[in-house]
């Protein structure tokens, strides 16, 4: 019996020993190993208020401010604190919402993750400097309602919005591809530099942390502030852009549909950049019409916030004949003397091309002053064949190395998004155009391209990169909007500094360059002409199967040393002399003069008054 009694006993104190040992390992687990309860603990005593950086600023080159911070709030709430006597009618009066909403907005699904009772939430965001100024006289008859201070974008002026951006909320995708930079309501860089730019522009978040009683009051800073982390305000950016040129621009082209790019050609610094119809960018600020307003730009017929410099493809037209002279004189097809007759037109097995009435054309300079089709059609076959009527694969192939060193047929690389290529034609494609057998086609099938016709297409930029090449007689920057980060940990990408060489020998532009000045001098860009400054440029008229044809222009000047490269489209304009060349001596004039002379003024307002846009509306 006392066997017995002594081994029940034993068994006990074993059973109280191993559940004392059980309690002590989860303790400990509880304590030292795990620590998620730690965590929720301090979470539940604890508030963690994002600081939010101010985003980088934006500027012009010469210091001009473009984008601007703006303060904005979001009211945020925590649930426990609230107070059941609280006037929940003043606070819908306040917010212009109404009490059905506002217990929407109050009584969350607090089983999801994402909701707490003793964490704040947003109740409401995008409040703007005027409610919230309302709300701080009242906020203390509101208790566990709390404002968070935010910036969101503005702009002092209204140009540029297709190179500057806008801002936008981040979606779930963003978010999760973030890495933690990015959270609900938070906003990103949607388009142009602010898109390009955004890791610089975006600063570093801060986190203040707030100790809080058990019911969620504010008691004061989580040990007295030593956990705090302030915010980073991102990058300053100045860019390449001349506000008072980009001003201009924007003046001489409302009304019409089209795109004006201007570079500095010893640099490839982007001056200006403007494609028409336009919006104004404060439409796209972060505030509650902005939705309405997206989707009414979204809407429009014109398509205002499609960028034409940099995505509209559009046959260049009689500009083009430069480059076809500048490889033909390479190849030593060419001569710079050389003659070519032209009966107001190219004549092939019976079949006319047209071009206007003009002196003989007896070199190459004089042809690019006439813009002679006939000239660039004989130029352009003899080119393709190069290596004998049957093969013109072989010619056509090379003329396409040599416009790839121009940077056609690819994109430049400028730092906006969704620049586009342009199209030169290959051996392969006009093999797929015309498939009867591989060779089917020949020079004549393609001369079109010689005049800038048929399947070439650049795009604005690239026009005005391809005039500032010829000033340089042969050599590009890569065109770009970058110019200088405040933050020295930050640096122009070496590819904007690095100078691009073409496959044309530097004596072959004189020839060019004297037909181009010739051009404004006696020829059909005239109206470009500017007292005192040699300006070399050469009008285009783009075929367009849909209306009057399209007005193209391209210049540099002046003639040495050139400071400004420019190229102007005018969507159904005409000739290149209607619009394009006086709107490009314009803004010559005013970038290299600071103004336009008084003689000039009245093609000025006729510019400012044309409305190509009436004229094209269906």
């Amino acid at each position: 019996m006392k066997d017995n009694y002594q081994e029940r006993s034993f068994f006990i104190k074993l059973l109280f020993l191993i559940a004392a040992i059980l309690l002590l390992i989860k303790v400990a687990q509880i304590q030292i190993f795990d620590t998620s309860y730690e965590k929720r603990a301090i979470a539940t005593a604890v508030d963690n208020y994002t600081l939010y950086p101010s985003r980088g600023l934006l500027y012009d080159r010469n210091g001009k401010l473009l984008i601007n911070n703006n303060p904005m709030y979001d009211l945020r709430v925590t649930y426990n604190q609230l107070s059941p006597t609280m006037d929940t009618l003043k606070m819908c009066q306040l917010l212009n919402i109404s009490k059905e909403e506002f217990k929407t907005r109050i009584n969350k699904n607090f089983r999801d993750v994402r909701y707490s009772k003793r964490i704040p939430f947003v109740f409401e965001s995008k409040i703007s400097s005027r409610t919230y100024a309302r709300l701080q006289e009242h906020l203390h008859d509101f208790p566990g309602f709390s404002i968070q201070l935010r910036n969101v974008r503005s702009y002092p002026h209204q140009n540029a919005p297709h190179v500057l951006g806008y801002l936008s909320e981040v979606n779930k995708k963003q978010i999760e591809e973030s890495e933690g930079h990015y959270q609900t309501f938070d906003y990103i860089g949607t388009s142009g530099l602010e898109l390009k730019y955004e890791k610089e522009l975006r600063g570093e978040k801060g986190v203040q942390k707030i100790l809080k009683d058990n019911v969620g009051r504010e008691v004061g800073p989580y040990q007295s502030g030593t956990q705090d982390k302030p915010a980073v305000s991102g990058t300053d950016i100045r860019t390449t852009l001349d506000l008072d040129l980009q001003k201009y621009g924007e003046y001489l082209m409302q009304n019409k549909i089209g795109s004006i790019v201007a570079i500095e050609p010893e640099s490839g610094e982007i001056l200006a950049m403007i494609s028409t119809p336009s919006y104004n960018p404060n439409l796209l600020t972060i505030n509650r019409d902005r939705g309405q307003a997206y989707n009414q730009l979204l809407q429009d017929s014109l398509n205002p916030f499609f960028d034409r410099s940099v995505m509209a493809q559009y046959p260049p037209g009689s500009i083009f004949k430069t480059v076809v002279a500048l490889i033909a004189m390479q190849e030593n097809i060419l001569e710079p003397n050389r003659g070519i007759s032209c009966n107001a037109g190219y004549y092939y097995k019976g079949v006319r091309r047209g071009c206007h009435q003009h002196s003989f054309c007896y070199d190459v300079s004089k042809a690019l002053e006439h813009s002679c089709n006939a000239y660039f059609f004989t130029v352009l076959r003899d080119i393709v064949d190069k290596d004998g009527f049957n093969n013109p694969h072989s010619g056509l192939d090379m003329f396409n190395k040599y416009l790839e060193s121009f940077g056609l047929g690819s994109p430049l690389g400028v730092d906006i998004p969704n620049e586009m290529k342009g199209n030169i034609p290959t051996s392969e494609y006009y093999d797929f155009l015309y498939p009867r057998n591989k060779g089917s086609w020949k020079s004549p099938t393609i001369m079109s391209i010689g005049i800038g016709q048929g399947e070439i297409q650049m795009t604005t930029l690239q026009m005005a990169n391809l005039a500032a090449t010829i000033g340089n007689k042969g050599f590009f920057y890569q065109p770009h909007l970058i110019k200088e980060f405040s933050n020295n940990d930050f640096q122009i990408p070496e590819k904007y500094t690095t100078k691009k060489q073409t496959l044309v020998d530097k004596k072959h532009f004189e020839p060019v360059i004297k037909g181009m000045h010739q051009a404004i001098d006696f020829g059909t860009g005239k109206m470009a002409k500017i007292k005192d400054i040699e300006v070399c440029g050469k009008t285009g008229t783009s075929q367009n199967p849909h209306g009057e044809d399209h007005s193209v222009f391209f210049a540099f000047a002046p003639k040495d040393n050139p400071k400004i490269a420019i190229a102007v489209y005018v969507e159904s304009g005409g000739w290149g002399s209607n619009y394009g060349a006086p709107i490009a001596g314009l803004m010559i004039e005013e970038y290299l003069r600071d103004s336009v002379d008084a003689s000039r003024l009245w093609i000025e307002d006729r510019m400012v008054k044309a409305n190509l846009i009436e004229k094209i509306k269906p």
